[in-house]
């Protein structure tokens, strides 16, 4: 394992996987872009212990000189952070999920564990190529937008202590100050509403929109349990909605999000 400091990811993605949020990095290795998977929120939806698989994968002498801790975003309900965890290389998803020995788990978790070594590494590789890459990543570019405003704010600044230099009295620079400083929040809020062209859903929305998929896969699984429909209707919304996950789905669509999902849930009730 790299003994460097966790890297920040080129790309990040959450592919739905039965009702599990299964998240994919892409990172740059030895000047090429790689996929990676996080370890330890698998071993949480399916119910096994992490500390065990950390030994496993630092003990073995393949994939323990494979792994890299990635700084990943993770969104709760009250925050969005970066957390630095263990991944392992997408191509070896499968040697580390095979390691598990689905005889010797608790019967309820024994089919779970199975469908993600059927099925994992193939719904997470086309969560990458099936989709194009964007130019830039949402993290990079909401930081360019933070280092533009922060800029103009630091010339208005130097604008105004010029001024200031020139101004005879107290209270002269005191109304100044004031004018100043109303201007800033003018233009700041001008800057803000420039380049936030929408905000994605709230949580509340986000769940209401995953209860909805998740009721409609349920539906067609019913009448055709060959296919993953979760992935399917996601994939549907993805591309007609032009968005990479629903949490980031715009809150003007939200009601045509909705909308789509009823009607299709109406079509396979009516027939």
């Amino acid at each position: 394992m790299s003994d460097e400091k966790a890297v920040v990811p080129v790309d990040q993605r959450t592919v739905e996987f039965y009702g599990d949020e299964v998240t994919a990095v892409l990172i740059n290795v030895g000047g090429r872009q790689q996929v990676f998977v996080p370890v330890r929120p698998i071993c949480d939806f399916l119910g096994v212990a992490w500390s065990p698989q950390r030994r496993r994968i630092l003990r073995d002498p393949v994939l323990s000189k494979k792994v890299q801790f990635v700084t990943v975003t993770v969104t709760d309900s009250y925050r969005t952070r970066g957390l630095d965890m263990l991944c392992i290389p997408l191509d070896y998803l499968n040697g580390w999920l095979f390691g598990l020995n689905a005889d010797r788990v608790k019967t309820e978790i024994r089919s779970r564990i199975i469908r993600y070594q059927e099925e994992c590494y193939q719904i997470l590789a086309t969560a990458f190529v099936d989709r194009p890459l964007p130019a830039e990543s949402p993290a990079v570019k909401a930081l360019e937008q933070i280092r533009e405003m922060g800029r103009a704010i630091m010339q208005m600044a130097e604008q105004q202590l010029e001024f200031e230099r020139r101004v005879a009295t107290t209270e002269s620079r005191l109304d100044k100050a004031a004018v100043f400083m109303g201007d800033i929040g003018r233009r700041v809020a001008s800057l803000e509403q420039r380049l936030d062209p929408g905000n994605p859903i709230t949580d509340e929305q986000a769940a209401e929109v995953q209860a909805a998929v998740k009721a409609l896969a349920m539906l067609m699984t019913g009448q055709d349990s060959s296919k993953n429909h979760f992935q399917s209707i996601f994939n549907e919304l993805y591309r007609r909605f032009k968005v990479t996950s629903y949490k980031l789905i715009p809150q003007s669509k939200y009601p045509a999000v909705m909308q789509f999902l009823q009607e299709w849930h109406g079509r396979i009730v009516g027939n």
